[in-house]
Formats: structure tokens, C-alpha cells, sequence
């Protein structure tokens, strides 16, 4: 494997990307148990490390927690502000129920009590205790996926530093398993009466968003990047995208702007074709919402 845009065909790593997508919701859902809300729900997901995805600290009682996903050496390691250390090893491919068992364990030794709600989110299988069906793991597609997650993020970090308004951190949500970063235009949205919380509280304001997700079964089979604009103005899918690669999609509830990431990964230049992809997404829906894109101008993202 060279470079940051390496080979993630799906069908070859999907037994794989389901125990780690398993894996990360438990760790999701241990953050979301400790760490104070944000709004957007921003304190559940996990943020890009050196060397792989971390919680970042999260308050017990006067210490700190950290779990930390080591996508090089292929562990977890579980860290306290007070000096102490757990580790769970993950190239020796354990069961979603017992890589469970033995975080919540290694957290128990450093005197971390926490409850969750042990099912994966809208993921078909048994509950992450007594889940023996997700046990595959292979640590080089583990790697090449981070490696892309890595490069991604780098393209964002300057894709966001031409935007002077409102913006999410690039973070992970673990639910969907997709790298995603937001720009805001400052007004409300129309939610539902009847929106649920989560619901109403992500789509509470206006939103163009953007990132990378490495495939699902039920929509897109293979790795992408995508943009969304959120509520969709109308007229969007009229909007020209660059680079050629890219199309609007019809996900059956809104319009998605995606380049398959082997598109991408194929040019000559991967990044500055994601960026201007990015750029395009973002010109379309904020042109077709109305908003006041030269009050967000900074500094050029190119």
C-alpha cells in the first residue's frame, strides 16, 4: 500500500467494515454516555488521531477517559488523566461480544462505570453482547480505510478554512460510519412537529454538508464522497457539479451530490478534485438556499 488515496473495494473489506462499524458504535455510545451534550450531537462522535479515530477525553467524576482506536498496531488503548492504561487487541479478529466484553471491562478496571444501550443503530444483527457474527477483521483494509479517512480530512481542513461562518468540527458519526464536516448559514430550518429529538436537533438550521463514507449494502456499494443541502432548496439537482465524475442521486428523501471515491482516487491530482468537488456542492445548495455566501467568504481554501 502507497500514498493516501489507496484500493477499498467494498466487496472485499465489507465483512470487515461491519465488525469495525460494530466496534465504533460501542465506543460512540460510551462517549455519548460520558461526555456533556453539544449541540448537532457533536459530543457523540469520534475525531481523527495520529494513528487512528479517538473519543478525545471524557469527564469521570475529577479524571479524564480516553478510547483510543490504534488503526496501525490494530488495538484499542484506554487511557485515564491519572496515569493508568487498558488495552484490547483487535488483530486477533475478536468477536463484536467480545471485543464488548473486554472494553467494558478494561473500563471497569479503571473505575469507569458506564451503561449503554448495547444494540447497533440501524444495523441488522443481535445486540453487541451476544453479537458472535461480526468477527472478521482485517488489519491492512482497516488501514487503508483510516489512510483514506487521513487524506479526507486533510482536503476538508482546507475546504474549511474558506468558510468564515458556522461550521461542525470533521468528525466521525459513528451511526452511519461516515466522515462529515458542515457549513451553517445562521438561519432556522422548518422542523416536523412531530420530529423526534435527534432529528429535530440535526436539522434545526440550515445546513450544506460534506464527507466520505466507505460503502453500504442498502445504498451506495462502494466507497464515495458526497455533499447534501439541508432543507433542499428546490431546483438543486439543476445545479452543474464539478468534477465530471460527480452526479446528484436520489436517496428517496433528498438529493445527494456524490463522485465515486475511485473516481477521485484515479486523477491526477485526488486532492484538488475532492476540493473542487467540495466547492461545487457548496455553491449549489447555498446559491439555490439564498444565502449570503460573501458574508462567509475568508481566506481561499485552494
Amino acid at each position: 500500500m502507497t500514498g493516501p488515496w489507496p484500493a477499498l473495494p467494498y466487496e472485499e473489506w465489507e465483512p470487515t467494515k461491519q465488525t469495525l462499524h460494530r466496534y465504533a458504535q460501542i465506543v460512540g455510545k460510551i462517549r455519548m454516555a460520558l461526555a456533556p451534550f453539544r449541540n448537532h450531537w457533536w459530543h457523540v462522535t469520534l475525531l481523527l488521531a495520529t494513528r487512528g479515530l479517538t473519543t478525545g477525553p471524557m469527564p469521570v467524576g475529577e479524571r479524564d477517559v480516553e478510547i483510543a482506536f490504534d488503526l496501525l498496531d490494530h488495538r484499542v488503548r484506554i487511557t485515564s488523566s491519572d496515569g493508568q492504561e487498558r488495552r484490547v487487541e483487535l488483530g486477533r479478529r475478536p468477536a463484536c461480544a467480545d471485543f464488548y466484553a473486554e472494553l467494558i471491562g478494561a473500563l471497569r478496571d479503571l473505575g469507569v462505570e458506564v451503561e449503554i444501550l448495547a444494540r447497533p443503530y440501524d444495523l441488522d444483527g443481535p445486540a453487541f453482547p451476544d453479537d458472535r457474527v461480526n468477527d472478521s477483521y482485517d488489519p491492512d483494509a482497516v488501514t487503508r480505510f483510516w489512510r483514506i479517512l487521513a487524506a479526507t480530512e486533510h482536503v476538508l481542513g482546507r475546504f474549511a478554512s474558506g468558510f468564515n461562518g458556522k461550521a461542525s468540527p470533521i468528525q466521525l458519526f459513528w451511526h452511519s460510519f461516515d466522515l462529515a464536516h458542515s457549513r451553517y448559514s445562521g438561519r432556522p430550518a422548518p422542523v416536523a412537529p412531530d420530529a423526534d429529538r435527534v432529528t429535530a436537533e440535526a436539522y434545526s438550521h440550515e445546513v450544506v454538508a460534506f464527507g466520505f463514507w466507505p460503502g453500504d449494502d442498502r445504498r451506495t456499494p462502494y466507497p464515495a464522497f458526497y455533499s447534501y443541502t439541508a432543507p433542499e432548496p428546490d431546483g438543486l439537482r439543476d445545479e452543474p457539479l464539478g468534477p465530471a465524475a460527480a452526479e446528484w442521486q436520489d436517496t428517496g428523501t433528498g438529493s445527494l451530490a456524490v463522485p465515486p471515491y475511485d473516481a477521485v482516487r484515479a486523477s491526477a491530482d485526488p486532492d484538488r478534485m475532492l476540493l473542487d468537488f467540495y466547492e461545487s456542492a457548496y455553491r449549489a445548495g447555498a446559491r439555490r438556499a439564498g444565502w449570503d455566501t460573501a458574508a462567509f467568504a475568508a481566506y481561499p481554501s485552494r
